[in-house]
């Protein structure tokens, strides 16, 4: 994935020169994940400029930026650490196009690493999707395979709005064929299973446990179908209610806490659209309602395999 990321951020700036990359470590370094590797010895400094260790700086200057024609691609070193960037991003990135009926653009990706599952410190594996999803004016997508992180940045990029790109980290080296074509609009959600029982709804990092946990209950005699979301916001509640229309049954994953999150918005557009197809409530298996665990009990935090069967078994006892 990280080497896909990187493929398409250079299609990017081969492709317009208006396009630059900025942010902590990602010119000489190449990034803490080495995502920009290469990028700035081949394009220059003035094009992935290696910025002062401050968020808030570099959101700010790429709104400028943007205002003044060009298209920045931001890049936040963790995602614990977009929060003092986050005035930026709702007063005034997620603002201005409406506040000008139209008349400015701003068309700025913010790169994000996120979730956990990498055995890290404090502060280096939330889930901040809600904040920004919530956010009227912002686009909000995450990939799961190293085809969607190669399509889906391109995508964002070429994009006239404000975009939070989520890159789930634990994934950064899942490995997969890249084509040049996408083949699905960065808002909709892909089928990534088909099954005709239950529907298992994820993105990102959850993504692949939820495959596992599909195949898993397979085992058991369930036929089950596999949702990636890819868009958190504007979600593809089409994509999602045709197919619990057709199982009747539905789980939502995700890493990010319980309450007031992806699960819940994605429950509610369920049950207002689907309700009388419903055999069973709509579960989500979640992280806790707690701050992120110290690594050595994250692996207890995060859904898995038996918290996505246990979960099915509750919903066809309905």
């Amino acid at each position: 994935m990280v080497k896909a990321l990187n493929d398409g951020m250079r299609r990017a700036l081969e492709s317009d020169r208006r396009v630059l990359l900025i942010g902590e470590d990602i010119g000489r370094l190449g990034g803490v994940f080495r995502t920009t590797d290469g990028l700035q010895k081949d394009f220059g400094e003035d094009r992935v400029v290696d910025s002062p260790l401050g968020e808030a700086g570099i959101v700010g200057s790429a709104i400028g930026l943007a205002m003044r024609g060009y298209r920045p691609v931001c890049e936040i070193q963790f995602d614990g650490f977009v929060y003092p960037a986050v005035n930026q991003i709702i007063t005034q990135l997620a603002k201005i196009r409406h506040r000008s009926a139209g008349a400015v653009c701003l068309p700025v990706v913010i790169r994000i690493p996120f979730g956990g599952g990498i055995g890290s410190i404090e502060h280096h594996s939330e889930s901040p999707e809600t904040y920004f999803a919530h956010t009227a004016g912002l686009k909000v997508v995450t990939c799961s395979t190293p085809q969607d992180a190669h399509t889906m940045i391109r995508q964002a990029i070429a994009s006239d709005d404000p975009t939070i790109f989520l890159e789930p980290k634990r994934r950064y080296w899942a490995k997969g064929d890249v084509t040049d074509a996408p083949d699905l609009a960065l808002d909709k959600a892909r089928i990534v299973r088909s099954g005709n029982d239950i529907t298992f709804i994820a993105y990102g990092p959850t993504v692949d446990t939820t495959l596992q946990a599909a195949e898993a209950a397979e085992a058991q005699g369930h036929s089950v179908e596999v949702i990636d979301l890819r868009s958190l916001s504007p979600v593809d509640t089409e994509t999602v209610v045709d197919s619990v229309r057709r199982t009747g049954r539905a789980l939502v994953i995700h890493e990010a806490s319980l309450s007031h999150g992806m699960g819940a918005e994605i429950t509610a557009r369920i049950q207002h659209e689907a309700f009388y197809f419903l055999e069973a409530p709509v579960l989500r298996i979640t992280g806790y309602d707690t701050p992120y665990p110290p690594s050595r009990l994250e692996h207890d935090w995060l859904p898995n395999v038996e918290r996505i069967l246990s979960a099915t078994d509750r919903s066809f006892r309905y």
